[in-house]
């Protein structure tokens, strides 16, 4: 049905993440893959989703002069927001270490904003999901960030990876938020955003 919808148009992802470019992949629908070297700050003042929606559209903008009339671009961003602050990739194992035990025994919040941009129109949406971990162990941690690559990844973990298998003890909200593409309302809101071509 979507496939149908953006027959006739070019539909770009701008993100490097090989999750989200599996996932968009998943709803069937052709696209081409555009990088480009962004800033990912942000201004000190801004909450919560608030920050996503920030990023989200920040990338969009890069790419705004160069898109056509028939190209529709995706950009987003992930958050994980816990105790009023917003834990983003770690820049070392260090601090992957410090985010997970953070994480640990509590619950936190993924939020993933995404931005849809034609030449004409622009529609920025969030989702967010809660997510609970059981008390990890300094093993399990080290064990993890050994093992796997929580570098890439906002509050350090996937939850598709080992840690989330073996961590998380319980989800609110969408599943695939937390992979950082929430598949459900980009599904729905790229068809809403394809009537308006």
């Amino acid at each position: 049905m979507l496939k149908n919808r953006l027959k006739s148009k070019n539909l770009i992802l701008a993100s490097g993440s090989p999750r989200r470019q599996e996932l968009l992949k998943s709803l069937g629908v052709p696209f081409e893959i555009r990088l480009k070297e962004i800033n990912e700050n942000y201004p000190k003042q801004l909450k919560n989703s608030a920050i996503s929606d920030y990023l989200a559209k920040h990338k969009s903008n890069a790419f705004s002069k160069e898109i056509n009339p028939n190209d529709l671009l995706i950009t987003s961003d992930t958050i994980v927001w816990h105790q009023n602050t917003a834990l983003g990739k770690p820049k070392s194992k260090v601090e992957a270490f410090q985010m997970l035990q953070k994480l640990s025994g509590k619950t936190h919040e993924v939020i993933t904003s995404v931005c849809l941009r034609s030449t004409t129109n622009e529609d920025l949406f969030n989702s967010s999901t809660k997510v609970t971990f059981k008390i990890l162990s300094a093993l399990e941690i080290e064990y993890y960030i050994d093992n796997y690559n929580p570098m890439d990844k906002a509050g350090a973990y996937g939850i598709q990876d080992w840690i989330g298998q073996i961590g998380i003890t319980k989800i609110e909200g969408s599943y695939f938020n937390v992979m950082g593409f929430p598949l459900d309302k980009i599904y729905t809101q790229l068809l809403k955003f394809s009537e308006k071509f």
